[in-house]
């Protein structure tokens, strides 16, 4: 490459901002996973000052900081291009240490650089995006000049490889995230007679939420699970919860005879028996309702293990609580779960959803709140429509879920 030392070809620029966006990290919340890096290199290495920052076409913006009041800064005004652009000239020695940057004329003019109170010693390791191209920084500032020993800059270089880590594990993340959307059931074509729609909303990138929801001959199944705990811990064993519930549900509707459909406990009882050894090792468990309808005479079958936030908004808008069940599964091994049967007459609608829905309707969880929200919307889109819009306007605490079935009028 030729140029000024921070310049980029513009064809190599466009994929590295291509890499920052795919790391979907700008302008996100701070997060402890990073503010530990910064910490412990201040703690370690005695730096008043450290940071994680990204760079996109026009700016450095801070993931993570301690020691500056600085959220972003113009891309043209930072010493950091310089060490983005060295990871393409010299990628076996990308460090750039400057131990006084305001004696060095071709940082001396920058902003912050020198004066009083102002940034002498600079260190800036690269950090890479998920094609290998150099996305931000990690870097070390003192407002005197100041020198790395060997060890210093051993340990320097290792807190660069710990926040590298960090965004490469954001990739790995993104990837859980994409894969767990896609095994969310794809919308149903009918069934005749039934409107349903659903969404799911992860408080973080994945989260411990699922709905289910399939169709065996006249009969529709549906599961709405709440795993405890967030992020991918969670998402792991909500995976494996919705594989044994569905599995259960399909084997006994698929194995019915002339005595109708099973009984959901039978579908409970099942799956619990399935992951009985992953809960005790796992030191978790999951609330959850499973149901069935009958679709030729809107009989619904359900239990309900510790979830509580099942009801059916009548015709005339009145909203009816389901109620019964047991504990959440995962809790005591052999529960037995009662079942409890309701009936979708024509204009009403069974909606299923999660407690992080009721978290955004009130600050102290108060159910009337929820009852409310389900009482104005009488369309099964409609409401996830709303609760969509819900969550985005309000930074969500926990994952979003929210079934709604409705029976057409006759």
């Amino acid at each position: 490459m030729t140029g000024h030392p921070w310049s980029i070809p513009a064809d190599v620029e466009a994929r590295r901002a291509r890499d920052v966006d795919r790391l979907g990290l700008l302008d996100t919340v701070p997060e402890d996973r990073f503010d530990q890096v910064t910490r412990m290199a201040r703690r370690v290495l005695g730096v008043p000052a450290a940071s994680l920052s990204l760079m996109d076409e026009g700016r450095q913006w801070m993931k993570a900081i301690e020691g500056l009041d600085l959220t972003e800064v113009p891309r043209e005004k930072t010493v950091c291009r310089t060490t983005i652009a060295r990871a393409y000239r010299r990628p076996d020695d990308p460090a750039l240490v400057i131990p006084d940057a305001a004696a060095d004329p071709e940082f001396a003019e920058i902003p912050g650089i020198g004066g009083e109170g102002g940034i002498r010693f600079y260190a800036g390791y690269p950090l890479y995006g998920p094609s290998g191209h150099p996305v931000g920084t990690f870097c070390l500032y003192d407002f005197e000049p100041r020198h790395l020993d060997e060890d210093e800059f051993e340990t320097f270089v290792e807190l660069a490889e710990w926040a590298q880590r960090e965004l490469e594990r954001t990739d790995e993340i993104d990837k859980a995230a994409e894969i767990q959307r896609r095994m969310l059931p794809r919308p149903l074509e009918g069934p005749e007679g039934y409107r349903v729609s659903a969404v799911c909303l992860p408080a973080f990138t994945v989260g411990g939420d699922f709905y289910d929801h399939f169709l065996l001959g006249d009969t529709l199944g549906l599961t709405v699970a709440d795993v405890m705990g967030k992020g991918l811990g969670a998402a792991i064993v909500a995976s494996a919860v919705r594989a044994s519930v569905r599995g259960s549900a399909r084997y006994l509707l698929e194995a019915r005879t002339e005595a109708g459909i099973p009984d959901t406990s039978e579908v409970v009882r099942m799956a619990a028996a399935h992951l009985e050894q992953d809960f005790e090792h796992t030191e978790t468990f999951v609330t959850t309702l499973v149901a069935t309808i009958d679709l030729g005479t809107g009989r619904i079958n359900y239990v309900d293990a510790g979830h509580g936030l099942a009801m059916i908004r009548r015709a005339d808008g009145r909203v009816d609580s389901l109620t019964g069940g047991g504990p959440p599964i995962g809790i005591l091994p052999g529960t037995e779960w009662e079942s409890a049967t309701e009936e979708l007459h024509p204009g009403d609608m069974l909606v299923i959803c999660s407690d992080g829905l009721l978290d955004l309707l009130d600050e102290v969880s108060d159910r009337t709140a929820l009852r409310h929200f389900v009482a104005a919307h009488e369309c099964p889109s409609a409401l996830t429509e709303a609760a969509h819009a819900l969550a985005a306007g309000l930074p969500p605490l926990d994952d979003v879920t929210v079934v709604a079935v409705r029976r057409e009028d006759a």
